[in-house]
């Protein structure tokens, strides 16, 4: 679903934030991102988001080459994927509902398949009940859900999160990932950029880590043995 081979990013002035990345996500499969601020991560990211293009190298979403992609292609390929921010970036003047319905009136769906979609991606996310409530009424949990539903109302192939659980605790932090695992159970790619290390140790997935742009670390933290302290 998502593959990377030798990727480079070099930025004006010099600076290589990628450099010789290479890496192949399955669909269904839920990876995290890691690496001290400036590693890259946030460069990869919008390298799938075609914020960003590749200076060398290849990228491949779902088979097709970012590097071929029309720009009249861009917005088509955007809606297939779901973003997730750590400060879920709602709009505060607008209630739950209308938050999580802006894509869908971007992409130019009807009022009643906009609400039909709007209803379904609240009720998985369990806030069905507070479609009319503004987000400033609501917990930092409940905001971070209403990101989450707003991310898969396109029913996007892919979800990116950038630190999702970052201002969460971690019971919360459990919960978001939970609901994580439920999308990759219907094939949704999950690649989840995050810093806390405890919540990777627990979730047991497939690591990316990145250290100054290069790809250091590419697979699962070994289990501890049984009967180790």
């Amino acid at each position: 679903m998502i593959s990377f081979s030798h990727v480079c990013k070099r930025y004006s002035g010099g600076k290589d934030a990628l450099n010789d990345v290479s890496f192949d996500i399955g669909e269904g499969e839920m990876v995290f991102l890691t690496g001290h601020s400036g590693a890259g991560k946030s460069t990869l990211l919008k390298l799938i988001m075609q914020i960003e293009k590749a200076t060398t190298g290849q990228v491949l979403i779902g088979g097709r080459n970012l590097g071929r992609m029309r720009a009249s292609r861009v917005p088509y390929h955007r809606r297939q994927i779901g973003v997730v921010f750590q400060n879920h970036s709602l709009l505060f003047d607008r209630n739950v509902f209308e938050n999580v319905a802006l894509p869908l009136q971007i992409a130019g769906y009807s009022p009643s398949e906009c609400g039909r979609r709007v209803r379904a991606a609240l009720d998985k996310v369990g806030l069905l009940g507070r479609e009319k409530h503004k987000p400033i009424t609501l917990s930092g949990g409940e905001q971070q859900r209403v990101g989450i539903a707003r991310a898969i109302v396109n029913k996007p192939k892919i979800i990116l999160a950038d630190e999702p659980t970052g201002n969460l605790d971690p019971a919360l932090s459990s919960e978001i990932m939970h609901l994580f695992e439920q999308f990759t159970e219907v094939g949704v790619t999950m690649l989840i950029a995050s810093h806390d290390h405890g919540l990777i140790k627990r979730m047991d997935k497939r690591i990316l880590a990145l250290k100054e742009g290069s790809l250091i670390f590419d697979g699962m933290l070994p289990r501890a043995s049984a009967g180790s302290n």
